[in-house]
């Protein structure tokens, strides 16, 4: 089992993160970017499957832009910055340190989100969907 997650009845329990960028994250979610309200605003309130996400959550020493633990499930909404080789390894690594920890990240740029927005929520439900499935199998 992951160490992010021990399993209680079915109980999803996070384990120890970087409790310095819990003001972040809390100064993040105050202030998020029109791609992030975007998307914020169709996933929220169990929209997608009955699943819920939290937006600027801290999992391990980083904050991601929004979290599924029922499905393990990562979004990543990229900003231009992203595209800048220095960006792209740094996601990698954060990416495949997410991976080790079983979670899945899904990565879309902002333009994405704001003209695209239907084949963005199209992606992230059947990841939710074919997810949860597997997880009532267990």
């Amino acid at each position: 089992m992951s160490p992010l997650c021990k399993s209680e009845r079915g109980i999803c329990f996070m384990q120890p993160y970087n409790n310095k960028l819990k003001p972040l994250a809390r100064a993040l979610r105050s202030n998020m970017t029109d791609a992030e309200q975007c998307l914020w605003q169709r996933i929220r309130n169990r929209q997608i499957g009955g699943v819920q996400f939290y937006r600027q959550k801290t999992l391990l020493s980083y904050i991601v832009d929004f979290y599924s633990p029922k499905v393990k499930l990562v979004i990543e909404l990229d900003g231009s910055q992203h595209f800048e080789a220095e960006h792209q390894a740094k996601d990698q690594k954060r990416d495949a340190q997410l991976a080790r920890e079983g979670l899945l990240v899904l990565r879309f740029d902002d333009r994405q989100v704001l003209t695209e927005i239907d084949a963005v929520l199209k992606v992230i439900c059947d990841e939710v969907t074919g997810r949860a499935g597997n997880i009532q199998k267990i």
